[in-house]
């Protein structure tokens, strides 16, 4: 209704609650800095000046500072309260108002719907499923079939819903536009509003003949088996989306797609950061001191690795594109393996004896980080 002009607050630079004072002092400033002196030639800053006196003007004066106040522009239009609403004319002085119109422009119609929207096609439901897969599934890929309850058309009456041989009416309530204008007088003019028509639930169109397998409905809800390929190097809780495989559309509309979220069940011995692989292989202390030939599991199998002599438990080596496939790109991450060292329980007599026999041969150059433990502590 009004025009599309800005606040005049707003090209002030002020709040609604602004003094006589702090409206003068902002006029005076932008009025200094777009005056057309200063900006010759320059459209833009005319533009601005003229705006910045217009707001001034309104503002200044408080009589049309209240009327602004109250109707916003439409209250300072010369038209207003005489022939016509902002310009518009209407009844005592008063518009027509289309409030659906008015509340379509606004919020998009009574709950985000409009007609159109209503009898025009529509995209199908978006359905939601989970599958859960190994960690070794997570890394390479694979297809698992899922069982889907999904709206289809109906294959008797076409999606029609008419029975075979006949087909819908357009509705004679509303002419097949879905909704209906009402109107009713008020002190302050005659106001319109536009609603949902309730003959054909806004569909613009009547079943007079229901096709007796859907009933009228034009779709009926069929379990469908569906094969999900899950890509390499997916992770737990991302989705896979399946493009028109969701729930059939309505005239005419597209279906909508198949969103299946993947669960990946945990390893006991692998955990995942990202696209590396994490593992913590024990060693004995036997292994840690002399060094040994071991095979380390990775996702492709076994592989083999020299254990240098002296392996410090929490030591912990890289094995290079051993890790997870890049999602949907090149390359793979790398494995990162721990190793701890087991220290033996449950010594005999005898085991314990040679342990002790074997530590007096040790000195202090066979144990380098607790000699420098020593050192430090000392100082």
């Amino acid at each position: 209704m009004a025009d599309q002009k800005r606040d005049y607050y707003e090209v002030l630079g002020l709040k609604k609650d602004a003094s006589e004072e702090q409206i003068k002092k902002a006029y005076r400033k932008l009025a200094k800095e777009y005056h057309p002196d200063l900006h010759p030639g320059d459209k833009n800053a005319e533009m601005r000046f003229k705006e910045i006196n217009e707001a001034y003007e309104v503002l200044s004066d408080s009589g049309k500072r209240a009327k602004y106040d109250q109707f916003g522009h439409a209250g300072v239009d010369p038209n207003f309260g005489a022939g016509g609403f902002g310009g518009f004319g209407g009844f005592g002085g008063f518009a027509d108002f289309d409030l659906g119109d008015i509340l379509g422009s606004v919020f998009g119609g009574f709950g985000g719907t409009s007609s159109r929207s209503r009898t025009g096609p529509q995209k199908g439901e978006n359905l939601r499923a989970s599958v859960s897969i190994t960690f070794e599934e997570a890394a390479f890929g694979c297809d698992k079939e899922l069982s889907v309850a999904r709206v289809e058309a109906c294959e008797t009456c076409g999606g029609t819903g008419a029975e075979p041989g006949t087909s819908p009416e357009t509705c004679p309530v509303c002419h097949g536009s879905g909704s209906v204008r009402t109107s009713r007088q008020t002190p302050m003019g005659t106001f319109s509003s536009v609603s949902t028509c309730d003959t054909c639930a806004g569909t613009g169109k009547i079943v007079k003949n229901p096709c007796k397998t859907c009933r009228g409905s034009g779709s009926v809800r069929k379990q469908r088996k569906v094969t999900v390929h899950v890509p390499a190097g997916i992770d737990d809780g991302q989705t896979v989306s399946l493009r028109g495989l969701g729930s059939a559309g309505k005239r005419g509309g597209p279906p909508g797609d198949l969103l299946v979220t993947v669960k990946v069940e945990s390893h006991f011995l692998f955990q995942r950061d990202g696209t590396s692989v994490l593992c913590e292989v024990p060693i004995t202390f036997t292994q840690a001191v002399l060094g040994a030939e071991l095979e380390i599991p990775t996702i492709d199998g076994k592989v083999k690795y020299t254990l240098p002599e002296g392996t410090q438990t929490g030591t912990t080596i890289r094995l290079r594109g051993k890790g997870i496939p890049n999602l949907g790109g090149r390359g793979r991450g790398d494995q990162y393996v721990t190793f701890f060292v087991e220290v033996p329980r449950n010594l005999n007599a005898a085991q314990k004896d040679a342990l002790r026999k074997f530590s007096e041969t040790l000195n202090e150059n066979n144990h380098g980080r607790l000699k420098n433990f020593f050192e430090k502590f000392k100082k």
